[in-house]
């Protein structure tokens, strides 16, 4: 999105007038309704989790929120977040420099397993460590799965903004008699804050792997709540509570970050020279070496030596092969669904400057601040109430795919439309066409690679999710992600190998041709 920016900002002011023209025009009719559509669509799970929460009166509203195993949840959810948001860190922003600005050996090959852990569910981890050694679990089991699961989502952004750091602002700082590093850390400083925000979302809304460590936290009592009781007040009370803190924190990283921004003017700075680790190359060597070997060497040595364990259980080729086609069925319709919600709201953020816009925009963003689980209740509420004939059918999980995902969707169209000049529509409408047309002949074709990465992000996030499939498949049918959770929720680790190899294999695909899209 900020590269989307830049790349506006570069058009120059004659042309960018014809963006801001925008701010006083009415959005379309074709744009706004699936628009906003897709908002309602968002919004409808705070208003499940609000009617429910009130059902049982403030009597018992108060009663979920005080009592003690509430609060114990609270800390439990919010002290794994905050370990694992600051190990991340330390790991992702150490790894992105060394990987950028030092002279460590086999740079290019540990930057790129580095980022390989995201195409690693985090529930398939938490399953290797938990067949090697089974032993481990609770807190610490919890922790370690997801530090070496999540920190990719810090060191991408600091390797992006560490490219983009003009090593003359160093070499001013040291004329001043300044640390380098304290230069590099300010800078880092909005990239950290951004992954770990992402991080501590991420954990907040874990569910497969505190489940598979047997840690209890927010989501598992949830699921607990909803699956042993008819009363769903206190699975809505603590799912409300969840999405509060949830907020709470986007809130306070907001408040913390102010108005800082580092933005580069003029040309593109000059590449500075790799700093030389000299005697403490070893241990760098060692540090890069031990994370990759944790967070992919090991899942996938695991998952090998368990597929030759359970090779005489042996699997039916059918039912395995009708798991894979149900798991990709359901992830592509829930991607395409969501490129189509997501297109029409990524226009309307990067071509208009109205409230709303903004609104349209900001709601489609709930989806990430919910978990699955979440989400998933709401989705049975609203089909057994309204829409019963959907209630157990898989359009309700694609649905449901499409609103969790929806903010990665957006954020891609709406950056690739931002880096489609507006003049370009200008020229369409003064040769005839009418607004929608030059949208549709000039602005999408534009944003097609965008779209179409968004897209893949989204199938490849949906095949991984765990818990609103859970809830919302059909009777019947599982996914791979399904499948493994029940084997190794009974222990049976050689049974459930297959489907983790398999899962971790598509998951790569969609992975590595974004991986090759961005280099």
């Amino acid at each position: 999105m900020s590269e989307g920016r830049l790349g506006a900002g570069r058009l120059g002011a004659g042309r960018l007038g014809a963006g801001r023209l925008r701010a006083g025009r009415r959005i379309p009719a074709a744009l706004l309704l699936p628009a906003l559509a897709a908002a309602v669509l968002s919004l409808a799970p705070i208003a499940y989790l609000l009617i429910r929460a009130v059902e049982g009166g403030p009597a018992g509203f108060a009663a979920t929120l005080l009592r003690a195993r509430t609060a114990e949840l609270a800390a439990r959810s919010l002290g794994l977040a905050a370990v694992v948001t600051a190990l991340c860190v330390v790991v992702g922003v150490s790894l992105a420099w060394l990987v950028v600005r030092t002279d460590l050996p086999g740079r290019r090959a540990f930057g790129a397993l580095a980022a390989l852990p995201l195409a690693v569910p985090s529930y398939v981890a938490a399953y290797t460590w938990v067949a090697a050694f089974p032993g481990i679990s609770g807190f610490g089991g919890s922790a370690l799965v997801l530090v070496l699961c999540c920190y990719p989502y810090v060191y991408l952004p600091a390797v992006a903004a560490l490219r983009r750091l003009d090593p003359a602002m160093e070499e001013v700082a040291l004329s001043l008699g300044r640390s380098r590093m304290a230069v590099v850390v300010r800078q880092l400083r909005p990239a950290a804050a951004a992954g770990g925000l992402l991080v501590a979302m991420y954990v907040l809304a874990e569910f497969g792997a505190v489940s598979i460590m047997r840690f209890d936290v927010f989501t598992t009592q949830i699921y607990t709540a909803y699956r042993a009781s008819f009363n769903r007040t206190p699975a809505a009370v603590l799912g409300l509570l969840l999405v509060a803190v949830t907020v709470a924190i986007v809130l306070a990283e907001a408040r913390t970050r102010g108005k800082a921004a580092y933005a580069l003017r003029g040309a593109p700075p000059r590449r500075g020279s790799a700093v030389r680790l000299g005697r403490g190359k070893p241990a760098a060597l060692a540090w890069a070496a031990a994370v990759a070997a944790a967070a992919v060497g090991f899942p996938l040595a695991s998952i090998a030596y368990w597929l030759v364990e359970g090779a005489s259980r042996r699997i039916s080729a059918s039912a395995l092969a009708e798991t894979v086609a149900a798991t990709l069925g359901v992830s592509a319709a829930g991607a395409l669904l969501c490129a189509a919600l997501a297109v029409p709201v990524g226009i309307v953020a990067a071509r208009h400057r109205s409230a709303t816009a903004r609104f349209l925009e900001q709601s489609t963003y709930v989806g990430h601040a919910l978990p699955g689980i979440v989400l998933a209740l709401s989705f049975v509420f609203f089909a057994v109430r309204y829409a019963y004939p959907l209630y157990q059918q898989w359009p309700l999980l694609v649905l449901a795919y499409a609103v969790l995902f929806l903010p990665a969707s957006v954020g891609a169209v709406r950056a690739s439309v931002l880096q489609s000049p507006p003049v370009l529509e200008e020229v369409a409408r003064s040769l005839g066409r009418s607004p929608m047309g030059a949208i549709r002949q000039v602005t999408l074709p534009l944003a097609l690679p965008g779209v179409a990465a968004g897209t893949a992000l989204v199938f490849l996030t949906a095949m991984k999710e765990l818990p609103a499939t859970l809830l919302l498949r059909p009777t019947g049918m599982e996914t791979l992600a399904t499948q493994l959770w029940t084997q190794t929720g009974s222990g049976a680790y050689g049974a459930a190998a297959p489907y983790a190899a398999l899962l971790m294999l598509l998951a790569a695909i969609p992975g590595f041709l974004l991986g090759k899209r961005d280099t």
